[in-house]
């Protein structure tokens, strides 16, 4: 009987060691140093440390986390948030093959729409995205997946989402409760208004701060993302409140005709403006930069 009891929690204890390796290799390869990592197109095997990732989205996601961009899309190294980070940083397409291979990358970030997958596959681990499938929180902490900083992920979000929470109090204590919010853009050809997931600041108001947008721009707006219009219909989209996002390399000359001085925001000098292409994402240096703005702009 004495030696019956060892050997039953011998047994026990191979069980659950057994139990334990099987379930982290089903996670983990501690031998090569990977990770599976369930994409929404399956799951794909990647670095638990990824070093050299070539960035063709989210690249801003992932920057804001620290990470080693190797290779970036031409639309992130035009923001002038990231202008610092990515120097040296070659600027690539989902159709330069050949750069890709001698950037020599061990993690590849695309999204679902591009029709080379296949091929950059083939080249390095490869995890899509469709943009827009998640919220801008929930993308990011999609992004701490991959890098293996799931926990700060997290960190941020709830502290992003309790900061914003809290000014946005601020602001509607001030504005009042029923006070409307337009994001409009401008790019000298068109102007375009916003419903509340389409970047220039629009998850920071609208979701995160609990802003309200005028009922046309909800019926317009909200379910496409965006809405354009013309330079005369301006005043029957603007809010109390706008948020004008435009580059300073177009023409502007539309601020000074009477259709916009006659617009009661802008009369009332309730018009806050930012850059559109330092706007143009939701990643977390862009959201805290707006919110930072916002701050400014609505309660100074």
């Amino acid at each position: 009987m004495k030696k019956f009891i060892p050997a039953i929690m011998l047994l026990v204890l191979v069980v659950v060691l057994s139990a334990c390796g099987s379930n982290k290799a089903n996670n983990t390869n501690t031998a090569s140093g990977t990770v599976t990592y369930q994409s929404e197109s399956g799951p794909v095997e990647i670095p638990a440390n990824p070093k050299r990732i070539v960035a063709l989205a989210y690249a801003p996601n992932m920057i804001s986390m620290g990470a080693n961009i190797v290779g970036v899309d031409q639309w992130t190294n035009m923001s002038p948030l990231f202008n610092e980070k990515l120097k040296g940083v070659e600027v690539v397409s989902d159709e330069d093959l050949e750069k890709i291979i001698e950037l020599d990358p061990d993690l590849i970030v695309v999204g679902t729409e591009s029709k080379n997958v296949a091929k950059l596959s083939e080249i390095a681990p490869t995890v899509t995205f469709t943009w827009g499938k998640l919220d801008y929180l929930n993308q990011q902490l999609e992004i701490g997946k991959i890098l293996g900083k799931e926990k700060e992920a997290q960190t941020w979000v709830d502290d992003f989402k309790s900061r914003a929470a809290a000014i946005g109090d601020e602001i509607k204590a001030k504005i009042g409760e029923d006070a409307t919010v337009s994001v409009i853009e401008t790019d000298a050809k068109s102007f375009y208004v916003f419903g509340d997931h389409w970047a220039r600041g629009t998850e920071v108001l609208y979701q995160a701060m609990g802003l309200k947008m005028p009922e046309k721009v909800a019926k317009d707006a909200q379910g496409p993302g965006y809405y354009t219009l013309s330079q005369e219909l301006l005043s029957d989209y603007a809010g109390d409140y706008i948020v004008l996002s435009r580059s300073s390399a177009n023409d502007n000359a539309f601020m000074n005709t009477d259709t916009w001085k006659n617009i009661p925001a802008v009369k009332n000098k309730h018009v806050i403006e930012i850059d559109t292409e330092a706007s143009s994402y939701s990643d977390p240096t862009t959201l805290e930069s707006l919110l930072a703005i916002f701050k400014e702009g609505f309660l100074k």
